[in-house]
C-alpha cells in the first residue's frame, strides 16, 4: 500500500473523530478485512502478543540510565547501533563499550545525525529551533 493511500485512510479516520487521530480508532477501523489498512496489522493474537512483549523489553532496556562521573545528566546504559539491527543476535550494546570502540562510536554518531535529520524535518517549521538546526548542519559537515 502506497504511503499516499495510507495517509488518505488515516485522514478519513481523523475526520470521523473531529480531526483527532487516535491509534485505537485506527485499529478499530482496520479490523474489517475489507478495510485498506487491515493488512498493515498483525491479527494473529499469539504473534501480536510476542511482538508486544518484545516492544516491552525494548522499553525496559531504554529506561536504564546511569550518571557518568564526567556528566551531570543521566545517559543510557544501553544503545542500539543501526548495524546491529535486523541481524540474528542483534540488539543493544553497553554504551561504554560502544564509546570505546572507534568503529561502533562512529556508527552511533552516524545514527544520531540521521535521527537529528529526522527531527529537523519534523520540526523545520519552528523558527525557534533555527539556531539548533544551523548547529546540526555544521556538525553533519564535519562528521
Amino acid at each position: 500500500m502506497k504511503n499516499q493511500r495510507i495517509e488518505n485512510c488515516l485522514r478519513q479516520i481523523a475526520a470521523k473523530h473531529h480531526g483527532m487521530l487516535a491509534p485505537e480508532d485506527v485499529v478499530d477501523e482496520a479490523k474489517s478485512q475489507k478495510h485498506p489498512l487491515h493488512a498493515k496489522f498483525q491479527w494473529d493474537n499469539t504473534q501480536a502478543a510476542h511482538e508486544y512483549r518484545l516492544w516491552q523489553a525494548r522499553q525496559l532496556i531504554r529506561v536504564c540510565v546511569e550518571v557518568v562521573a564526567s556528566g551531570l545528566d543521566p545517559s543510557p546504559v544501553f544503545v542500539s547501533v543501526s548495524t546491529d539491527r535486523g541481524h540474528a543476535g542483534g540488539g543493544y550494546r553497553v554504551t561504554a563499550d560502544v564509546m570505546s570502540d572507534a568503529e561502533l562510536r562512529n556508527q552511533l554518531l552516524k545514527d544520531a545525525l540521521f535521527e537529528l535529520n529526522c527531527f529537523q524535518r519534523k520540526y523545520a517549521q519552528l523558527r525557534e529551533l533555527a539556531e539548533v538546526f544551523s548547529a546540526a548542519r555544521k556538525i553533519s559537515k564535519v562528521a
